[in-house]
């Protein structure tokens, strides 16, 4: 589905990413790992069009997507959400919902951006009654309501920019068994990009690390979590070393 190559973004004298490769298999769920810094949301500002790439290719169902704009990334069928949710809070939660469902591939009317809207909201268990406003929203419902946005855009291909963050430990199985639910019953194909080491883990079919832009290591779980490498990278780090012991444990 989506085939990365050589991929290279320089910030002046700066280079974020360099030299990435990597693949993801229609209908799978690939977590994307690494420390503050790493080049994580870097790939996923490339991959969505936010940013331009300096160097490499990024192909998307055969077509090359590097160089598109954001909404025309979107129309082929890659949406995103994004760490911090920022709703527009003149409108209703619907109506951000509805907004996002505009540009997905093949709509041309409200009504059909309005169904999408409805279809997301009910997926992620927000209300999908008009009036209802996005004030009050908790944690848990503004990072639905990101969900929410992505998937009103119809995506083949969901960019997940830590969906836990923020969340209690029960609200952060819900989000994770809910990506898992999206995968299985909707057939998306998921990136996931999260710090919370020990639930993704359980949730994704093969795990990529970044450390400084590069790609250090790539394969199942159980295997990414005992590669000295991501060892090494992890245990340097005393905020992040609990989650490393925990991924390595399998949590």
């Amino acid at each position: 589905m989506l085939v990365v190559e050589g991929l290279i973004k320089r910030f002046g004298g700066f280079t974020a990413v360099n030299k990435v490769s990597f693949k993801v298999d229609r209908g799978e769920i690939l977590g994307l790992i690494g420390p503050n810094g790493s080049g994580k949301s870097t790939i996923f500002n490339l991959l969505s069009g936010t940013l331009s790439a300096t160097a490499g290719s990024m192909r998307f169902d055969g077509v090359e997507i590097a160089g598109l704009s954001p909404h025309r990334i979107i129309n082929r069928g890659i949406g995103r959400t994004f760490q911090i949710p920022r709703p527009f809070h003149r409108l209703t939660l619907f109506e951000n919902v509805a907004l996002a469902g505009y540009f997905g591939q093949g709509r041309n009317s409200r009504a059909e951006a309005e169904a999408a809207a409805e279809r997301a909201l009910a997926i992620v268990g927000l209300p999908i009654h008009r009036a209802a406003s996005v004030d009050g929203l908790g944690a848990a419902g503004l990072k639905k309501l990101e969900l929410a946005k992505a998937l009103a855009t119809g995506p083949k291909l969901l960019l997940a920019d830590e969906s836990l963050g923020g969340l209690d430990d029960k609200e952060m199985d819900q989000a994770a068994d809910m990506l898992r639910r999206i995968r299985d019953e909707l057939g998306i194909t998921i990136i996931w990009v999260e710090h919370i080491m020990g639930v993704l883990m359980r949730v994704v079919d093969r795990v990529m690390v970044l450390d400084h832009g590069e790609k250090i290591s790539e394969g199942l779980p159980g295997e990414v979590s005992n590669d000295p490498r991501v060892i090494e990278v992890y245990l340097g780090t005393d905020a992040v070393s609990t989650q490393a012991a925990a991924a390595r444990a399998g949590r």
